[in-house]
């Protein structure tokens, strides 16, 4: 905590070196190996990186490192997973203020195919890929890195609990309103080319409520 402290008040930045370990344990009054200690916490969490004829320097901040590290399903409770599923849901009915950014210079005829690919579907396990192939053409549209880099690194948690509520068919058939008329990914794409944001956060609502419900339900 010293360390970053003191890094942050001589205000270093991505890309700068680092004061050599003598040098950094006088100005903060401790042992060299302290700060060897510490040196190296802040390279196992991505802080700073060894350059060849540079030393030690500043990394660029990468936001999922360590995430990464723990996001096994094996290794989260069900609760977590689910929070983890919710925040997806979230963040798929706010992605239509993104897309329609850059709906210009994305290919939405990656989306058509993949429809084509669904209506043609007759097994489960075959629309069910086609579901995700969807949803992870989306993200990849947004054109947003971090965005699809969170995507990708979250899809063994969002597989996991795919597979789990499409078990709870049941439970969720009897919360379904009877007035309830599904939005497809046909539906979606249309809107994404001629409809509006708001239109498309809506029926992106209507879309996942199957999920939300089913995540209720648990």
């Amino acid at each position: 905590m010293s360390l970053q402290e003191y890094l942050r008040t001589e205000n270093f930045q991505p890309g700068d070196s680092l004061p050599k370990e003598l040098e950094l344990a006088q100005a903060m009054g401790v042992s060299r190996t302290a700060i060897r200690e510490a040196l190296s916490r802040f390279r196992t969490l991505g802080i700073i990186e060894s350059r060849k004829n540079r030393g030690m320097i500043i990394a660029k901040p990468d936001v999922f490192n360590n995430m990464e590290r723990v996001l096994d399903p094996q290794l989260l409770d069900d609760e977590t997973m689910n929070e983890i599923f919710e925040m997806r849901l979230v963040i798929e009915v706010g992605l239509g203020d993104v897309l329609f950014l850059r709906k210009h210079n994305a290919d939405l005829g990656a989306l058509e195919k993949i429809i084509e690919k669904e209506e043609k579907a007759t097994k489960k396990i075959d629309i069910v890929k086609c579901d995700i192939e969807f949803h992870s053409m989306l993200y990849k549209l947004s054109g947003n890195k971090t965005i699809m880099r969170f995507q990708k690194m979250l899809r063994p948690v969002f597989d996991h609990v795919y597979t789990k509520l499409g078990e709870n068919t049941a439970a969720f058939a009897a919360n379904i309103p009877e007035d309830f008329s599904p939005i497809t990914h046909r539906d979606l794409l249309n809107t994404l080319k001629h409809g509006d944001p708001e239109q498309f956060r809506s029926q992106m609502r209507t879309h996942l409520m199957v999920y939300f419900k089913k995540l209720s339900t648990d």
